[in-house]
């Protein structure tokens, strides 16, 4: 009788080893079916991100073929604009490399600051007297009239302005002496006007460069410009049947085209003013041409803070003004998708075979842009830092979608529908 009692007893160590072996065959086979199913996708993704970089080599080889043609003689007067704020290392060269123009039209540079007392002052007061035949005028901007303190300064600046063309690029940009012969060429009037170029030139923007320092994270940052923003742009530009947007390198525009669509006012409180102003220009029916001319732009000597702190305010900049275009940038992150893959297949031979695949594709598109399109002298003692700069590229996209928070010059802002919103803490 007792024995009977104690009999269910024994049997329930072995039911709980039973259950314990099947939860632990079911978790292997979760486990297998969730590796095989990352291993597909990564395989999926980075044979999609193979196919990303031979477009864009294509785009880039079409653009390099199409610099080649002689730029039409025209040569309007132009006003370049310029909103100053503190002297940054190599502004007085930037400055130079405007005034030293081999240009047939007359140009004035006007400068928009501010305050007097700003640093910036001084050093535009050192290129009136180094040029004294050119029209250089530095005028004091002390309204703030939105949350973007650059637009607010070219606003005030814009009445200075005499001539039917304007240029606005930004503080730190280095020009050669083509500049705006190639840049204001874009507007020439043409003979015989194709199907894609049928619309009048209303906004003229240009590639650039940029001119990395000595800290590591200035160096991914132009490297990145380099080998994939550019790339970006010129895949952009052969997809959409050209631009609709612009480049803070380069916005040279008509009064007639601004005029259009209302002047800077609208934009006085966007952060992406270059991308919006471009963007409704084109929808206001004009074309956004792309210049043949390449500029380059100051890199700061960022530390890793600085550093992701401007990239997650250009990704984040990017997926509010173009959200599918930006959730499609996951197409672009080849290189570590076969990463991911090789890791995800155990090494596998075709996982291999794919990493070497994108590697080499990867590294055509970054000769092809950085060395060829854009003349970039750094993009080649920096190419070890690829796969670094590509695996970080990757992870601030995927932090981008993580909320719309953005720090620009020390404050920190909301981004909903191109604006910013002071986030008070």
């Amino acid at each position: 009788m007792e024995s009977r009692i104690h009999e269910p007893h024994r049997g329930a160590p072995l039911r709980v080893i039973q259950l314990l072996a099947v939860s632990c065959k079911l978790l292997a086979v979760t486990f297998h079916f969730l590796a095989l199913s990352v291993a597909i996708l990564t395989t999926i993704l980075a044979v999609t991100g193979m196919g990303y970089f031979l477009a864009a080599l294509i785009a880039a080889r079409i653009f390099l073929s199409r610099r080649r043609a002689p730029s039409a003689p025209f040569a309007p007067a132009v006003s370049i604009l310029k909103s100053l704020k503190g002297l940054d290392p190599g502004m007085i060269d930037a400055f130079r490399s405007h005034c030293r123009q081999s240009y047939a039209g007359d140009f004035e540079l006007l400068f928009g600051i501010s305050s007097l007392s700003d640093p910036a002052a001084a050093a535009v007061k050192q290129l009136q007297a180094e040029f004294p035949a050119l029209s250089i005028k530095l005028v004091e901007c002390p309204q703030r009239l939105g949350t973007n303190g650059k637009v607010s300064t070219l606003i005030q600046l814009f009445p200075h302005a005499h001539h039917d063309f304007l240029l606005i690029n930004d503080s730190d940009i280095t020009v050669s002496p083509r500049y705006l012969e190639r840049v204001m060429a874009c507007f020439a009037p043409e003979a015989k006007p194709s199907a894609n170029s049928a619309q009048e030139v209303g906004l003229v923007t240009a590639l650039y460069r940029g001119r990395a320092h000595h800290t590591l994270a200035s160096r991914l940052e132009a490297l990145g410009i380099a080998t994939d923003f550019q790339a970006g742009v010129l895949l952009s530009k052969c997809i959409e049947g050209g631009l609709h947007y612009g480049l803070g390198s380069t916005l040279a525009v008509s009064r007639d085209a601004l005029d259009k669509i209302g002047g800077l006012t609208l934009l006085v409180d966007h952060l992406a003013d270059d991308y919006e102003l471009g963007a409704r220009i084109s929808a206001a029916g004009y074309r956004v041409a792309l210049s043949a001319e390449v500029v380059e732009t100051n890199i700061a000597a960022y530390g890793i803070r600085g550093f992701f702190d401007h990239q997650l305010r250009w990704a984040r900049t990017v997926r509010d003004a173009r959200p599918w275009g930006y959730a499609g940038l996951i197409f672009t992150h080849g290189l570590g998708w076969a990463l991911l893959n090789v890791i995800a297949s155990g090494a596998s031979p075709l996982s291999l075979w794919l990493l070497a695949l994108s590697f080499c594709l990867r590294l055509a598109l970054a000769l092809t842009v950085g060395a060829a399109v854009l003349s970039d002298r750094q993009v080649l003692p920096n190419l070890w830092l690829l796969p670094l700069r590509d695996l970080i590229a990757m992870g601030v996209w995927v932090a981008g979608f993580a909320g719309n928070t953005i720090v620009w010059r020390g404050e920190r802002f909301a981004l909903k529908h191109g604006k910013l919103h002071r986030v008070i803490e």
